[in-house]
């Protein structure tokens, strides 16, 4: 039965506890019976403990690179999924920290095939909606001939290389998505997310917005693994999150769309924005290129913006400041 049972819809959000998935479980509480699965391998339990206490959020710990049968967990009858399914998958658990990426290259490598089989697999068993959260590496480096994608181009990534397990474990993922809805006729999407930000992202981790802060407010060096013409475009976690519903809420013809923000900043920008809303006396110091760091574009927006009227709306200084003050009460746990 495509269509909820009871007044609820069950949605699986895979990832749950990581930095989108986080934010994504609170929204779709408004509406929703939410299921979130994560083993926590890159993310947090502070991100979703929030959350424990409404009746209809349920955590399960569980690596979705293993197969999934919903019907083995008693903590699921209140949902009464055996009778009701699965009405929505949003499938984001992959590992992305920069800081550890020699360390889970066989977790992103699953991440990027097993789990999406599994979620997949699951989604034909329920006949239920399906997003993948891709990433806008699959259009490969940007470069000054070309730094805006459109969902229509096509990449060039080296499928061999040190990133290989990411940058050409995503184009794969979004090939088993499109393989899915070929065979099985299920209403699965990709949404190819160029970088965002915003609270619940890992301190100490080697990601780029919550190190600036952490530095800015110890006086520390800020480090910019690049020169002074590093750029990328940075959207804000809310803007995308409402870019994730509303691709869910589209129709079977909506199938891939780009979600970022399609202003380009200089990371340096970035830097001094940060140590003036800090009022910090840090300096920014260039260091040579992180593997994991690919020279991203901005994305079209054109596409999204006619099918889903989704646009970015939270600007950097504002989503900096939401960034910042969450920083704060968090380095302060973490210290204690």
């Amino acid at each position: 039965m495509d269509t909820p049972i009871f007044e609820k819809k069950n949605v699986l959000v895979t990832g749950g506890a990581g930095f989108i998935g986080s934010h994504l479980c609170e929204r779709l509480l408004k509406e929703a019976k939410v299921i979130c699965l994560d083993d926590f391998s890159n993310s947090s339990p502070a991100n979703i403990q929030h959350l424990l206490q409404y009746p209809d959020f349920e955590f399960i710990k569980y690596d979705v690179n293993q197969p999934i049968d919903l019907d083995k967990f008693e903590e699921l009858d209140k949902f009464k999924v055996k009778f009701q399914g699965i009405q929505e998958i949003y499938h984001l658990a992959c590992p992305t920290s920069p800081h550890d990426f020699e360390k889970l290259k066989m977790k992103s490598l699953w991440a990027n095939s097993s789990s999406m089989i599994n979620t997949l697999d699951l989604a034909v068993k329920y006949k239920a909606k399906y997003i993948f959260t891709s990433s806008s590496v699959v259009y490969g480096n940007s470069t000054e001939e070309k730094s805006v994608f459109k969902e229509s181009d096509h990449g060039i990534v080296d499928h061999l290389s040190p990133r290989a397990c990411y940058d050409e474990g995503k184009r794969f993922a979004e090939t088993c998505v499109a393989t899915y809805r070929q065979v099985y006729g299920i209403d699965a999407k990709v949404a190819r997310v160029f970088t965002t930000y915003g609270p619940h992202m890992k301190l100490f981790e080697g990601q780029m917005i919550p190190d600036f802060i952490i530095n800015a407010l110890e006086g520390k060096n800020i480090t910019i693994n690049g020169d002074e013409t590093f750029s990328t475009s940075l959207c804000y976690v809310t803007d995308l999150i409402d870019g994730l519903v509303r691709l869910m809420a589209s129709s079977p013809e909506v199938e891939i769309v780009n979600l970022g923000d399609d202003k380009i900043v200089k990371i340096v920008d970035v830097a001094n924005t940060i140590i003036k809303l800090t009022n910090s006396s840090s300096q920014v110091v260039f260091e040579k290129p992180l593997l994991f760091l690919t020279k991203k574009g901005a994305p079209d927006l054109s596409y999204v913006r006619d099918v889903l009227g989704w646009m970015p709306l939270v600007r950097l200084q504002d989503g900096l400041e939401k960034t910042i003050d969450y920083t704060i009460a968090n380095k302060e746990a973490l210290m204690f």
